[in-house]
């Protein structure tokens, strides 16, 4: 099929569409991954690093830890995501995924605060700045090539296998990986051993994900769009200093799309505090709340992440049918009652009623993460080809940099461990509602992933706009 600037877009085959969606996957899964594994150890790595008088006090600050490192995400997304834009979303992905592993690897080295003082927990915080940064990297990538080389057909099931499935795999993973950590060093080795090795295990997982990445090939549409851009005539409209339109976080800023994203930001607001408020905080719930040991808690997760798959597939699935908007708006008003509840009878079981425990985990999970497994599409969908990777990338993790500081304001608020399951019902109540809100007040997106012709018009009218902010 021939575009606007004469290039001819090459279809993509079987094989590199199963790639691309693999590889995007994969490269999720890997970023949950190593997130997961603070979330799994957030009672070790308390006691560890950031000892204090009050257990909650010491859970609030190893969860403002890894709110800090969610804090680094926009600044990763914006930088990585013009790389996407400019160079390529596979390139992105090979870099910013190495960085995380090796990140991730070297928290196992730090010292504890009782070798190092303050050392120990400084370092640790440093660690955590640069993997948020590389992160938010990560975003950009593995978001955009999936969902722009699979057919139309396929989009919202890959939105739903990537956003929500991967975080669901690497979940797994991590579930998988506290299992057998646990195993090896039980008890008191877990504090001396144990939460280092989770750590270590990053750099072989990244070696792994490389592999797969190794094979994958560029997005056709980002290519195209490329071909096109590079055989355009002059823009009619430069931007304000001469030169092309705007791009990166320039054009978002500009009136074209701050609109856009601040609407955007509601929904992935929503939906990242419903995730982290379950998944992300259900092994310390289990641990402080239920009782459960590190087995138990990493098979009723195993269970939990296995769930997630299934259930996001279906979910994004159903938004290419359905609609994004009509899936997103059902089910935060499934959640707005559900979450709360789910989490109050979880807090009257005891941790030996294993089966009870790990039904209402696996329910939990699956409603909270199917709910924005179309969000990945839905903000693919919102910006053009040119910006995709960045408008992606910044509006995803400045959503889920807020989000993730949910888990901090529910372990602040707590004034004791007792406290918690109330506080986390209230929250998850405000949290959906804005999802609502969100999902209400955004207009339906499907089968808006323009063409790279569709992308320069998009461009001249966000250069336009941006000029005309400048006028006196």
């Amino acid at each position: 099929m021939s575009t606007a600037a004469g290039a001819t877009r090459q279809e993509p085959t079987r094989g590199q569409i199963v790639s691309a969606g693999a590889g995007s996957l994969i490269g999720w899964a890997f970023d949950l991954f190593d997130l997961f594994i603070l979330l799994f150890i957030a009672g070790t790595l308390g006691q560890v690093l950031f000892p204090v008088h009050s257990p909650t006090l010491s859970l609030a600050s190893v969860y403002a830890s890894f709110a800090v490192s969610l804090l680094m995400r926009p600044l990763g997304g914006a930088l990585f995501g013009r790389l996407a834009d400019r160079r390529g979303r596979r390139l992105t992905m090979l870099v910013t995924v190495s960085g995380v592993g090796l990140a991730t690897a070297l928290m196992g080295v730090v010292p504890t605060y009782a070798a190092a003082g303050a050392l120990g927990p400084v370092l640790f915080v440093l660690l955590r700045l640069v993997q948020g940064l590389l992160v938010g990297g990560v975003v950009a990538s593995s978001h955009t090539l999936g969902t722009e080389t699979v057919p139309s057909r396929l989009r919202g099931l890959v939105s739903g296998l990537v956003g929500g499935g991967g975080a669901g795999l690497g979940a797994l993973a991590a579930s998988v990986l506290l299992l057998v950590v646990s195993a090896v060093f039980p008890g008191p080795e877990f504090l001396v051993w144990g939460w280092r090795v989770m750590f270590f295990a990053a750099l072989p997982a990244a070696a792994l994900a490389l592999v797969v990445f190794s094979r994958l090939q560029e997005s056709p549409m980002w290519a195209e769009s490329n071909t096109a851009a590079a055989g355009a005539p002059a823009i009619d409209h430069p931007g304000a200093d001469g030169g092309d339109v705007p791009t990166g976080v320039r054009a978002l800023s500009s009136p074209a799309y701050r609109r856009v994203v601040l609407t955007s930001l509601l929904v992935v607001f929503g939906g990242a505090a419903q995730y982290y408020l379950t998944s992300g905080y259900l092994p310390t719930f289990l641990d402080k709340i239920n009782g459960m040991d590190g087995t138990a808690r990493g098979m009723v997760m195993i269970w939990a992440s296995l769930a997630i798959l299934p259930a996001c597939t279906l979910a994004g699935h159903l938004s290419e049918r359905w609609g994004r908007r009509p899936v997103m708006l059902g089910a935060g008003a499934v959640n707005l009652v559900a979450l709360p509840f789910l989490v109050w009878v979880l807090s009257t079981l005891p941790g030996e009623d294993t089966v009870a425990v790990t039904v209402v985990a696996i329910v939990l999970a699956m409603l909270s993460n199917a709910a924005y497994a179309p969000v990945v599409i839905f903000l693919n969908e919102r910006f053009p080809t040119r910006i995709r990777a960045t408008g992606t990338a910044l509006t995803w993790n400045i959503g889920f940099a807020l989000g993730g500081m949910m888990t901090t304001v529910v372990s602040v608020a707590s004034p004791t461990v007792a406290d918690i399951p109330s506080r986390l019902m209230w929250s998850l109540a405000a949290v959906a509602a804005v999802f609502v809100v969100g999902a209400f007040v955004c207009p339906e997106t499907r089968g808006n992933l323009d063409p790279s012709a569709g992308d320069l018009h998009a461009g001249r009218r966000a250069g336009s706009a941006l000029i005309e902010e400048k006028q006196p």
